[in-house]
């Protein structure tokens, strides 16, 4: 318990978790796997939470209208008349209009999902340029007025119009992959509606990170699941490794990432590493 309250103490504590290098110009990732339930919003709400921890600015972007991303950020997305991610596609709104700050951190920012974004691929299918709409929204000066180093699209858990439009915002995909049986299954389609995206509509989109999460070490399975991963994707997987953790699940409940509701915890923990490791890795690059 001193050892779990000393870590919370020093992430807690102003300058005590540090400063990341920022990037030379603004990171866009797009965080999909099609696969529900494998930690994609957990990823995206933590990862962002610890970056602006460290003193960057992050924008996550909620593409999932079930609005997951927005609650753990503590964004009411359920109140009436809110600008969010739909009237941003439609070209209602301008980013900065879309866009609210979390009670958590001054950094962090968010451009909530409502119920309406359920029906967007279906307006969005008459709609010109249909697959530019979000990258076309998040233009260099928008991002620049707002003074984000990173942006973190949370994506649905399908290869819908949603989906396609954050690959065509992105320039990066982060891949969150389970460490559980069919943990593959699933990510060689993603692979190749990654290609079709860059054939045809983003040349420089490019899988740079893979997360693995729900790593259960009492199993043989986890590690080989990992190992498995690893083969594949090689140095693209980060070396933090995120654990399976009730504690993280119940924060969203709170309005919180893990950040803010257990600072102590190894969910905690794993993702303040994770964090840091796709800093460094993205001012190596």
């Amino acid at each position: 318990m001193a050892a779990a309250a000393a870590r919370a103490s020093q992430v807690l504590t102003p300058g005590g978790a540090g400063q990341l290098p920022r990037p030379p110009k603004t990171r866009i990732l797009t965080i999909a796997n099609q696969k529900g339930g494998v930690g994609k919003t957990t990823t995206a709400v933590n990862l962002a939470a610890g970056l602006a921890l460290h003193g960057l600015g992050v924008l996550v972007v909620d593409l999932d209208p079930q609005g997951n991303a927005s609650t753990a950020l503590g964004i009411d997305h359920r109140a009436p008349d809110i600008a969010s991610v739909y009237e941003l596609l439609l070209g209602e709104v301008t980013l900065a209009e879309a866009t609210q700050k979390s009670p958590n951190n001054d950094r962090l920012l968010c451009v909530p999902a409502t119920l309406d974004l359920a029906g967007a691929e279906i307006e969005l299918v008459s709609l010109v340029a249909r697959e530019n709409r979000l990258r076309n929204a998040l233009n260099e000066d928008t991002l620049r007025d707002l003074d984000v180093d990173y942006v973190l699209i949370d994506c649905p858990p399908s290869l819908g119009l949603l989906t396609v439009n954050a690959m065509v915002a992105a320039k990066e995909v982060l891949i969150p992959i389970q460490c559980e049986y069919y943990a593959l299954e699933g990510v060689g389609q993603l692979l190749r509606n990654i290609e079709l995206v860059q054939a045809h509509l983003n040349p420089a989109l490019h899988v740079s990170t893979v997360v693995l999460t729900m790593y259960d070490g009492r199993t043989k399975l986890a590690d080989q699941v990992a190992d498995e991963v690893r083969n594949h994707f090689g140095d693209k997987v980060l070396k933090a490794i995120i654990p399976r953790s009730v504690k993280v699940s119940e924060a969203p409940g709170f309005g919180m990432t893990i950040i803010e509701y257990d600072p102590g915890s190894r969910g905690s923990m794993s993702y303040l590493d994770a964090c840091r490791e796709l800093a460094l890795r993205g001012a190596a690059q």
